[in-house]
């Protein structure tokens, strides 16, 4: 064996040896690690800066107790959605039919509950049936036959809507009984007590600081060991303060309002399984193979056919939590219900950091673009901002947000 060879063991580090190196390894250069991948950390500077600047620009009103409450409680749909359409935008696929299949779900959940008079846990059940049978109808046409997403989707986006009209006879329903609100407008509220606030909102809180935190770690362990660069372990620290400080202010706002929405409690839940799914899963790993590299992907065994088909009953079963939740928050079924909920989700997904091209993207990045256009609706509307020009500026981010992503390929291209 010759000086520049050595085993493959040897190419990374030991367990512990890696768990000690976390503690002292690592860059302090802060151009660097922002520069490393500029898509994702662009995004956060981002959202902060124009959280300030509307924070700013309404007096604070954007950061009340009952404002957060609010952007939590009426944008959450979207964000459902924006978990699924990230997925399928890594595949490199598209999904123009979320807003009709959102109002269908809703409309046969109220059909059979408010009309029929079932009771409301058979109305949600039915709705994700429904929701996992569209997606299986979508997901055949696209991977078995052939036909673009683009085209399949556009097509359901008509087929679902024309549905929801017949299923609700051209006539809006209302309203749900009390339990079926709850799931959208409902909080959990006093259960371990507190003086003018939640503590058992502030108690999730502190649990998910200390999730993020031990997740990180086990991260950094995991690059050291595979000799990847991370931050000085000061910057980390730094970071989980950072982050931390984030998530107890908005606990503690939560609790100074009307404690933890249940709505909450499901998006949690939902980026948690799906933060894993994309990203220590098998399935998760080709998913991004066959958006990065489909002629690859097929060379390497990924039976593209199956995770296509899947990845739209995933987004099917989505769209259709994200119909319950709609359908509660506004107390029935409207034959106009998700309209352009397609376009909110596709934008918080390519702002989050998603690639035009697939193969690029996270659930925490479409998280935050989400995040990004609910303060920006809620800001505007908090400063008597027209509609039209409410439009103007979300188009105009969405434009900004794919022009960064080609400027990113452009420079990654040329620094080879």
């Amino acid at each position: 064996m010759t000086s520049t060879q050595r085993p493959e063991a040897e190419d990374k580090a030991t367990p512990e040896s890696a768990q000690a190196a976390a503690l002292h390894t690592g860059t302090s250069n802060l151009r660097t690690l922002v520069t490393r991948n500029l898509r994702q950390s662009g995004i956060y500077v981002a959202f902060v800066v124009i959280v300030a600047l509307f924070a700013i620009m309404t007096d604070g009103v954007l950061l009340s107790p009952g404002n957060i409450t609010n952007i939590v409680l009426q944008y959450s749909y979207i964000l459902v959605l924006a978990i699924g359409m990230v997925i399928v935008i890594i595949a490199g696929h598209i999904d123009l039919s979320v807003g009709s299949v959102v109002a269908l779900t809703g409309a046969v959940s109220a059909v059979l509950v408010i009309q029929q008079g079932y009771t409301w846990w058979v109305g949600i059940i039915a709705a994700l049936v429904v929701g996992v049978a569209v997606g299986a109808w979508q997901g055949f046409w696209v991977a078995y036959i052939g036909i673009p997403a683009f085209i399949v989707t556009l097509a359901g986006m008509l087929l679902f809507r024309g549905l929801t009209l017949q299923v609700l006879d051209n006539i809006s329903l209302s309203p749900f009984p009390s339990e079926y609100q709850r799931v959208a407008n409902g909080f959990l509220n006093g259960l371990i007590g507190g003086q003018g606030y939640d503590a058992f909102t502030l108690l999730i809180g502190a649990v998910a600081v200390a999730g993020y935190a031990v997740s990180g770690f086990r991260t950094r362990v995991a690059r050291i060991r595979y000799n990847q660069p991370v931050e000085s372990f000061p910057l980390f620290i730094a970071r989980v303060v950072a982050v931390g400080a984030v998530i107890m202010y908005f606990a503690w706002q939560l609790a100074h309002a009307r404690g933890l929405p249940i709505v909450l409690i499901i998006l949690g839940v939902l980026v948690l399984t799906y933060s894993v799914v994309t990203k220590r899963t098998v399935f998760g790993r080709q998913v991004y193979a066959i958006g990065g590299n489909l002629s690859a992907a097929m060379l390497s065994g990924v039976r593209v056919r199956t995770v296509n088909f899947w990845i739209f009953v995933n987004m099917g079963l989505l769209s259709a939590v994200a119909g319950v939740i709609y359908s509660s928050r506004s107390n029935g079924a409207q034959p106009a219900a998700g309209n352009m909920f397609e376009l909110d989700a596709i934008a918080a997904a390519f702002i989050g950091g998603a690639a035009v091209t697939g193969g690029v993207g996270t659930v925490v990045g479409a998280m935050v673009g989400g995040l990004i256009m609910a303060v920006m609706s809620n800001g505007m509307q908090l400063m008597g901002v027209d509609q039209s020009i409410q439009s103007v500026v979300k188009g105009l981010v969405l434009l900004l947000a794919v022009a960064f992503d080609i400027y990113n390929k452009r420079r990654a291209g040329t620094s080879r």
